[in-house]
């Protein structure tokens, strides 16, 4: 009997296959299994307080978006899209700002440059913890400087109208600097020789910055447009120290939304009902966007 050679490029793709069967073994136990857990949940009328359980069909997500749950995910689905908002413009508009200022070689600037940058090595936990106290409105540092101007204290975190936007300036102080580094990254990588000749060509300063800058750093922006998008809908630690949620559900955001339901409702069949149609919605906006994006975005270096 004739032995049979092994093909080398079968050999070759099950030796691939076994140096990624690991990965993907946990990727199985701890990413998907708890996806198709969580959507089993969501069809049963699981509570905390009690020891059973029961499926009841659509149950859960007629109450979501044809009952008492309704009202409560719009208002957090508004809250989540102001405060990505906000958190995109910051991270882009911000950090490009800052990656214009600081694009210089220089021993003072790159100092200044770490110092932006800083915040974004401090935990959320302990930033928020001191910005309780900055934003604190008797002894808060920030109603201080009002006072020394004849300004009046402001409620920063107790005014259902400048509660999100004290959440949003302990994300911008964290997350400006790493989109000014980012860009400034990528600024290093475009070809000097496109200045030049837009120079000869008589381009100011401006016209260089929206003909070349700009369109060169599309990809860039791109990448930080998504990455912050996805990081800023699933804000959580921020919103839960300084605020809870409130005043009045001004802040609760859809992950706080989700929290409330399980952790303090014990309602795990509706937080797990909300959290589904969280992942099917951040998945849609993602696949947009890129899909959008892909034509208008210049990889050209």
């Amino acid at each position: 009997m004739s032995n049979k050679k092994i093909n080398p490029r079968s050999a070759s793709a099950w030796k691939d296959f076994l140096c990624v069967l690991p990965v993907l073994v946990f990727l199985a136990v701890f990413t998907y299994y708890p996806i198709v857990k969580l959507l089993q949940i969501s069809f049963t009328d699981w509570n905390l307080l009690n020891d059973t359980w029961n499926y009841v069909g659509f149950k859960n997500w007629v109450w979501l978006f044809g009952g008492s749950g309704t009202k409560y995910l719009w208002n957090s689905l508004k809250v989540t899209c102001l405060y990505s908002a906000g958190e995109l413009f910051i991270t882009l508009v911000g950090g490009m700002v800052f990656a214009l200022i600081f694009n210089r070689m220089t021993k003072g600037f790159s100092a200044m440059r770490a110092i932006v940058f800083m915040p974004k090595y401090v935990a959320m936990s302990s930033a928020a913890v001191v910005f309780l106290w900055i934003f604190n409105k008797d002894n808060g540092i920030f109603n201080y400087l009002l006072s020394l101007v004849g300004l009046p204290a402001v409620d920063w975190l107790g005014n259902r109208h400048m509660a999100l936007i004290s959440v949003l300036m302990l994300t911008g102080w964290r997350c400006v600097g790493y989109g000014m580094m980012v860009y400034l990254a990528a600024m290093m990588g475009i070809a000097q020789d496109y200045y030049e000749a837009a120079s000869l060509d008589g381009a100011n300063k401006v016209q260089r910055f929206f003909k070349i800058t700009l369109p060169m750093l599309s990809p860039t922006t791109l990448f930080l447009f998504v990455t912050t998008f996805l990081s800023s809908m699933k804000v959580f630690q921020s919103v839960d120290i300084l605020t809870q949620g409130g005043p009045y559900r001004s802040t609760e955001v859809f992950v706080y939304n989700i929290y409330r339901y399980a952790m303090v409702d014990f309602r795990m069949d509706r937080a797990s009902t909300v959290a589904i149609f969280f992942f099917v919605l951040l998945l849609i906006v993602t696949v947009a966007t890129m899909k959008v994006s892909g034509g208008n975005v210049t990889y050209d270096s």
